[in-house]
């Protein structure tokens, strides 16, 4: 028989239907870092021949681990609502304020990154479309322009050169590269926000349900 009853029954209840939606949320965000991580146009952009900028990976690393370790947490979530254990209830709370910091600390290094990380692909990308005479540099230009549907540059004459009249129909590749990853960033943020959200309302159930079972012990 179960040590909590009447309103904390349902909040156990609750509790596990929160840590099964946790354990979902865990694989979207797991899905999410995955697609950002081996999304072509992304891989494509950032691992292009020797010297691409890798800045944008590692707040997508981040968010893997955390994607990970939500599905764990949410598991054994599951496991100390049902077995009302106060031990993993309290694990799962501290394991929900690690991932907790972890995202937050992913958001805030993608904010403050942000321009960096559009700054370091720009420069990659003008490099190789100033070095002419190199065949890797051309590849990696043409590889930009196919994935961005873009063409040129900061400089006027060799966009002209390259691209010809197609400037006037294409926006040139450092605006693109811009719209790319403020988009990517984005989807990031939305992401953290919506599961930080869900983790918050899991840290108060968990740490009820605790003092709940730790309170009818006393009384027992």
């Amino acid at each position: 028989m179960g040590k909590v009853q009447g309103g904390m029954k349902f909040v156990k209840y609750l509790l596990f239907f929160f840590n099964l939606i946790f354990w979902l949320s865990g694989l979207l965000v797991l899905a999410v870092g995955l697609w950002l991580r081996f999304d072509p146009a992304t891989v494509d952009l950032l691992t292009a021949g020797d010297g691409a900028p890798d800045t944008f990976f590692i707040a997508v690393y981040i968010l893997l681990g955390a994607g990970g370790l939500m599905m764990i947490v949410g598991f054994f979530g599951c496991f100390g609502a049902v077995r009302e254990s106060q031990c993993l209830l309290a694990s799962f709370f501290a394991c929900l304020l690690v991932i907790f910091g972890a995202e937050i600390a992913a958001g805030v290094f993608g904010f403050i990154n942000k321009e960096q990380i559009v700054e370091e692909v720009q420069k990659f990308y003008s490099s190789s479309l100033s070095d002419t005479s190199n065949v890797n540099a051309s590849a990696i230009t043409q590889m930009y322009h196919l994935t961005l549907n873009c063409c040129g540059g900061s400089d006027p004459e060799i966009s002209t050169a390259l691209c010809g009249e197609t400037t006037e129909e294409k926006k040139d590749c450092l605006t693109a590269i811009t719209d790319f990853f403020n988009e990517k960033l984005h989807i990031i943020g939305y992401i953290g926000i919506g599961i930080a959200g869900v983790m918050i309302l899991g840290m108060v159930f968990s740490m009820v349900l605790c003092c709940a079972i730790r309170n009818n012990r006393e009384v027992i």
